[in-house]
């Protein structure tokens, strides 16, 4: 059972970075038809609602190294099940970014040293934000991500739901952030890109684990904190 919750960690974390990144890389800027920044916003929070749906049942539909450690500090979520859902989740995406690579290469003029959807700051961020702005947006924007993730995971919340609220919650954090750090909020999610970009992205990477990862923590326990009870493991199906 533990192996099919990490293979549906890999497999909704591929689908989040391949359908974002990839809406940003080859979509977004379309001659005459781009979906631009809220298009990009879109695709990324519609890949957790639809992943959520899918494998919300067997894993809890993490996606998100950030949102794993954040539900273990809230108490929802078992600590020593942090390391095999953080692998599964990088594995996922690193193939996610080599599957979007074969095919944006195909494109005539493909440079990947122009980002490739990687996540910067300073000279490598979209509106040339600085490191400490762009570290303050990831740890924000993650922490409140979490809070909310915490909230619609709450037994007295209302059922059903929860996918819509945390993929719409992904899509604000992208209309707001994408200008600042091309939006993280998820360390496997820059992990992926970055490996195929190199230099730059590979330099700045730190930021894009330390910064969700604190962030994530945070709205962990701040939401524990304000709401204890009812608790319940965002795990997915019971281990055998």
């Amino acid at each position: 059972m533990d192996m099919k919750k990490y293979a549906a960690e890999a497999i909704g974390t591929f689908w989040l970075t391949f359908a974002g990144c990839g809406s940003a890389v080859i979509a977004a800027g379309f001659p005459e038809v781009g979906i631009g920044l809220v298009g990009v916003s879109l695709a990324f929070g519609l890949s957790v609602v639809t992943m959520a749906y899918a494998i919300g049942h067997i894993s809890g539909c993490h996606l998100n190294p950030a949102v794993t450690v954040g539900l273990a500090a809230g108490g929802r979520f078992p600590t020593g099940q942090i390391l095999p859902y953080v692998i599964a989740q990088v594995v996922g995406a690193i193939v996610a970014a080599l599957l979007l690579y074969v095919i944006a290469s195909g494109a005539p003029g493909f440079d990947v040293s122009k980002g490739f959807a990687s996540n910067g700051y300073g000279a490598h961020s979209p509106g040339q934000y600085s490191m400490m702005v762009g570290f303050l947006t990831e740890v924000v924007m993650t922490m409140m991500f979490l809070f909310i993730i915490m909230g619609v995971t709450h037994g007295r919340a209302p059922a059903g739901f929860a996918p819509l609220a945390i993929g719409l919650a992904l899509v604000m954090i992208h209309l707001v952030s994408i200008p600042v750090t091309n939006t993280s909020v998820n360390p496997a999610r820059s992990t992926g890109p970055a490996l195929f970009v190199g230099g730059w992205a590979l330099s700045q990477l730190w930021l894009f684990w330390v910064a969700p990862l604190i962030g994530g923590a945070l709205g962990g326990v701040v939401y524990r904190w304000l709401s204890e009870e009812p608790t319940g493991v965002v795990a997915g199906a019971k281990t055998a």
